[in-house]
Formats: structure tokens, C-alpha cells, sequence
């Protein structure tokens, strides 16, 4: 990002904080431990318009954009719905599909979603899922669709990856795809539960994973062409955004009792989680450091952290066009615990310096997770309250 750009949506970002946001701790800027001041400026960022195009949906996972205008939502319990469009008053179709494999329970359920670049000839999509054979739970898995000429039915045209871990709780079953700007299919996953998944590279728990998004093969060009693994370490990989201009991939990561992340990736990085200790402490002990530092002398540090409590973030997605002004450039984090709307300002090495809660969502929506870019330039977001959810549609006021 050019650094004009940068300061400008750090002054935004400074003047929407103070201008009345929640004054909760909204996170260290950086990741350090030091915060980011709430300094005045003349820059002013624009107040938010916040539409609902939709409700009646049930845990809205994720947000595709179909050509013409509408949108699918992946939704927890296993369905997929089709919207009229992404304008406020949209029709809601739910989308005939067998998802009679998928096991919903806890955090696990149909996830996240990517339509695939080419859907206006192939008519395909992709989404995760966990899967279960005979009632028992198998893996998370991410699955081909591909949507009927009428819109009516999606029916099942492979199974893309498998083998991805799944606690029979659902806890921590990741699972967030993103198209790269390579067009490498990215795959944030969780570990499970697992206190030795994520620094195993053999596992593909608590990773991120690179693969072609047609056949889901490592890429030759992955730290190790065998394997999807592109970086490892993660505890909860919830959101993968793509930085429009600059190729940088940022990922949004669940932390225990303290510590949510965000993580700027590189390519064969570690970054740190192991509750395990090396196998030296049995089960899943989470008191150790989401990045540890000093087992893991070359872990890659966190760009930004929560702090002493969690928001729970989820997913991640850039603010990108003119039409934000001077928050065009800024990172969306949506909080499931925290309720709210997080607006993180980035350097050009992706270093987070402030972090603001727009008032229009500060705790009125409650639990929110999908957070997706439209091809309009507005953003769209998820409630996941699990009783009448909508998708809301957030555009600057004029």
C-alpha cells in the first residue's frame, strides 16, 4: 500500500475512534503490547450505512457473488441459501442439495465457501464442511458443487481435499477458503483440538493450505511441492483476505483466553501454536503463548493481537475503492464473542497501527462472521445468533 494511502486510513481509522467508538480494548497495536492512540485528526472518516438484504437465515457462514447480481450463503446447519440479489429485499431460496453427510455440531457444520472464478461457464463452488460416515465424524473436507441452470439444486462434484482433522465436538474445525491473487486456492483450518496438529507438518490441522483449486493439489511452488501446507502453527484460522494491489495475505485466528491474531502469511512459516510443547505436555494445554517466542525462536509474530481478552474474530476482508475514501485500504474483522466490527489500519509491511469499532455495530447486530468485499464495492456481513440472521450490506454514507 502506498504510504499516503496508509496514513490517511490511519487518520480515518484514528478519527472514527475518536469520534465515540466502543471504548472496549479493542487490541495491541502492534503486536507487541503497545496501543495505537486515539489521536485527533481533520481527516474525517465516513459514517457506515448498514442495509439488511436479507434475514431469516440460520448461522450465515459465508458469502459468494454470483454473476448477475445475486449471492450464496453457506449456512451452518448444512444448507446452502440463494439470494435474489444483494440489495436490501432480497428473496431467500434455500438451495436443494444433499448435505445428509455433513455433521453439524459445536463449531463444525457446512463452513466456509468460494465460487469459483469461472462459475459463469462451469457453475461451480466450493465449500468446507465436516463430514461424517454412519453417524461418526470423519474429517473436515472441502467439496465441489455445482448449481443447476435453474438455480434450484447444487449437486456434489467431488471431493476436493480430505482428510483435514475433526474433533467429534466440532471444536475447532477451521475452515475458511479464499481465491489468492495468484488464483491459488488458500484454506485457513483449525487443529482440532488437537495439542500436536499444528506444528505437524503431516497433519492438516492448523495450517494454511495452497492448492490448485481445480484438482486441490499441492502447488509446485508450495515449501514443499508434496504438500498443501503453505504455513503452519495456527490454532484457529477463521479468515483469509487477500490485500487488493499488494499479493500480501492476512488471516484472522482465534486465540484462547487471550490473544486473538492477525497473521501476515510467508510462505513456510510457523507461527508458533504448540499445546503440546513438543509432546511434552499431554492433551491440549492452552495456557501456553498463541506465538511462542522463546520455544520457537523464528516463529512469525503476530502483526496484531487482542490482548488479555478475545474478540473471537472471524472472518477478515479489505475496505477497497474510492468510494471508501480514506478508509479505502482498511482490514474488516467481524467478532463472534465480541459482537462487533473491527477496523484495522495497515502499514505497507501489513503492521497494524490502530484499531477502531465503528459505532454502527458496536454490540447492535450481535455475533457476526462473514465479512466479504461484493463485486459493487460494498461489504457484506453475516449475523450469527442463530434465530432469524441476516446479511447486511454496509456502504459509506454520502
Amino acid at each position: 500500500m502506498p504510504r499516503s494511502r496508509a496514513l490517511a486510513v490511519s487518520a480515518a481509522v484514528a478519527a472514527l475512534t475518536a469520534a465515540g467508538c466502543s471504548s472496549d480494548p479493542a487490541g495491541q497495536v502492534p503486536a507487541n503490547g503497545t496501543r495505537a492512540a486515539a489521536t485527533p485528526t481533520s481527516a474525517a472518516a465516513p459514517a457506515l450505512a448498514v442495509e439488511t438484504v436479507a434475514g431469516g437465515l440460520t448461522h450465515g457462514w459465508d458469502i459468494g457473488f454470483l454473476p448477475g447480481g445475486k449471492a450464496l450463503v453457506s449456512q451452518r446447519p448444512g444448507q446452502f441459501a440463494l439470494l435474489s440479489s444483494t440489495r436490501p429485499g432480497a428473496t431467500v431460496t434455500q438451495v436443494q442439495a444433499d448435505t445428509a453427510d455433513i455433521q453439524v455440531g459445536g463449531e463444525g457444520g457446512l463452513m466456509g465457501m468460494v465460487v469459483h472464478p469461472d462459475f459463469a461457464t462451469s457453475r461451480e463452488f466450493s465449500s468446507c464442511q465436516t463430514h461424517e460416515e454412519n453417524g461418526a465424524p470423519v474429517d473436515v473436507r472441502v467439496v465441489t458443487w455445482k448449481l443447476s441452470d435453474d438455480e434450484k439444486s447444487a449437486t456434489k462434484v467431488k471431493d476436493l481435499i480430505t482428510g483435514l482433522p475433526l474433533n467429534a465436538s466440532g471444536r475447532h474445525s477451521g475452515c475458511r477458503p479464499t481465491i489468492a491473487a495468484d488464483g491459488a486456492l488458500l484454506i485457513g483450518t483449525g487443529d482440532a483440538a488437537d495439542g500436536s496438529a499444528a506444528q505437524d507438518k503431516a497433519n492438516l490441522g492448523g495450517k494454511v493450505l495452497r492448492v490448485d483449486l481445480e484438482t486441490g493439489a499441492p502447488l509446485a511452488d508450495n515449501p514443499d511441492p508434496r504438500s498443501p501446507v503453505y504455513t503452519y502453527g495456527h490454532r484457529n484460522v477463521q479468515g483469509v483476505a487477500v490485500r487488493p494491489g499488494t499479493g500480501q495475505v492476512l488471516t484472522a485466528e482465534h486465540g484462547p483466553d487471550s490473544n486473538d491474531e492477525v497473521n501476515l502469511l510467508r510462505a513456510g512459516g510457523n507461527y508458533g501454536w504448540d499445546p503440546a510443547q513438543g509432546g511434552a505436555v499431554p492433551g491440549y494445554d492452552e495456557d501456553v503463548p498463541m506465538t511462542d517466542l522463546e520455544r520457537f525462536p523464528d516463529a512469525v509474530p503476530a502483526k496484531w493481537e487482542s490482548g488479555e481478552t478475545t474478540e473471537a474474530i472471524c472472518a477478515a476482508a479489505f475496505l477497497d475503492g474510492g468510494q471508501w475514501g480514506a478508509l479505502d485500504g482498511a482490514l474488516v474483522l467481524t467478532a463472534l464473542k465480541g459482537a462487533k466490527l473491527l477496523l484495522l489500519t495497515l502499514d505497507g509491511d501489513a503492521t497494524v497501527t490502530s484499531v477502531a469499532v465503528p459505532p454502527e455495530f458496536d454490540d447492535r447486530f450481535g455475533r457476526l462472521r462473514a465479512a466479504r468485499t461484493g463485486p459493487d464495492g460494498a461489504l457484506y456481513v453475516t449475523t450469527s445468533n442463530g434465530d432469524d440472521d441476516k446479511l447486511l450490506r454496509i456502504t459509506p454514507q454520502a
